[in-house]
């Protein structure tokens, strides 16, 4: 069991924005409150229209850090993780409402940013991720990929923004056993500590954890003078980088010369997931039919065709369904006879009276 949790965060502006005279759009928070250890960075998307991303991280890193810290027993013990995940998204929302109000943006994805974190409150540990990023594991034996860089094939990532962002959110929920440090990345780290056709992140990453072993004054000074001489100085065309740390005092630190600097390139196919998702949709239909037939239903005379973007569990939910049965028409038919005759019936009274009213 670890003896204490060290915690930091570094944030610099990459050589891409002081050329342009641009902002720094990356966050960073780091802090330990109510028995809660919590680091958060942000990186704010890049683009004319995202005018205002730099709001969106900063705003972004504080939500959600000051949120983990004041309900992660309620956030940890609930089993719905899409609740969870919805809550989160839920707050950024509001607090992102705010910034609108105050600035008069007109669109919130003029905020958009991505986001990552860890929260650790005694052995139970949270990591939540979306968008590009990175948040790497170090152990006793190595350095490992927690969470990978959520990047599409053309390079476009998801925001916290976006309509369903909570469904792009990755959460995990764990424990710290065997865990030396959780290091989190923005991609303007990333890019050049992880090679991700080989899944290796190089053994820097464990070097720059460690610094924090010196305490939180010394981790942050060290790292910020690592990233910007080594990743932001070595490009005219850098970007912000933001590193953050959770430092776990007492644990084992892997052997540096064990770590792996090199690895081979996954094997891979051309296949998708889309193809798997079209794949699959004949077989859901025939299960349908299965159950339906054992069910002692009625088998449909036709199939509707399944839409082609749907994901296998959307089409299977769909089919599911049960069917509404209609109302007896003969039994609508029938009282609507009844009371189009009483209604006929009280006209003509109604006639009658008028006439004999008139004589009268």
């Amino acid at each position: 069991m670890y003896k204490g949790i060290t915690v930091g965060a570094i944030t610099t502006i990459g050589n891409k924005h002081v050329n342009r005279g641009t902002p720094c759009e990356d966050a960073s928070y780091a802090v330990a409150r109510n028995g809660v250890s919590v680091v958060c960075i942000a990186d704010g998307a890049g683009g004319k229209q995202y005018t205002d991303a730099r709001f969106g991280s900063d705003c972004a890193v504080h939500v959600i850090t000051d949120t983990l810290c004041d309900h992660f027993d309620a956030l940890y013990s609930e089993n719905r993780e899409a609740a969870v995940r919805g809550y989160l998204m839920a707050k950024l929302r509001v607090a992102f409402a705010d910034i609108m109000e105050e600035r008069t943006i007109d669109v919130i994805d003029r905020l958009s940013c991505t986001l990552l974190f860890v929260a650790v409150k005694d052995r139970r540990m949270m990591i939540g991720h979306i968008g590009d990023g990175l948040i790497v594991r170090v152990s006793p034996s190595g350095v490992s990929p927690i969470s990978m860089p959520q990047n599409d094939k053309d390079g476009k990532t998801y925001f916290v923004t976006a309509a369903h962002a909570d469904n792009y959110m990755r959460l995990l929920k764990t424990t710290v056993d065997d865990v030396h440090a959780i290091a989190l990345m923005t991609d303007g780290v990333q890019d050049s500590v992880y090679n991700e056709e080989a899944g290796l992140v190089k053994p820097v990453v464990a070097k720059m954890a460690e610094t924090f072993a010196e305490g939180r004054e010394e981790g942050e000074k060290s790292v910020l003078e690592t990233v910007q001489k080594y990743i932001v100085g070595s490009s005219n065309a850098s970007d912000d980088a933001s590193f953050g740390v959770m430092y776990f005092e007492g644990t084992k630190a892997p052997d540096p010369a064990t770590l792996e600097s090199e690895a081979s390139k996954f094997a891979s196919s051309s296949e998708t997931f889309k193809d798997l998702s079209m794949a699959i949709k004949p077989e859901i239909i025939k299960a349908h039919e299965i159950i339906s037939k054992c069910a002692g239903e009625e088998p449909a005379v036709t199939q509707p065709e399944p839409e082609p973007e749907k994901a296998p569990e959307t089409v299977a939910a769909d089919k599911m369904e049960p069917e509404v049965q209609p109302k007896e028409p003969s039994k609508i038919s029938k009282i609507s006879i009844i009371m189009l005759a009483i209604g006929i019936v009280l006209c003509i009274i109604g006639a009658i009276e008028l006439v004999l009213s008139l004589k009268g």
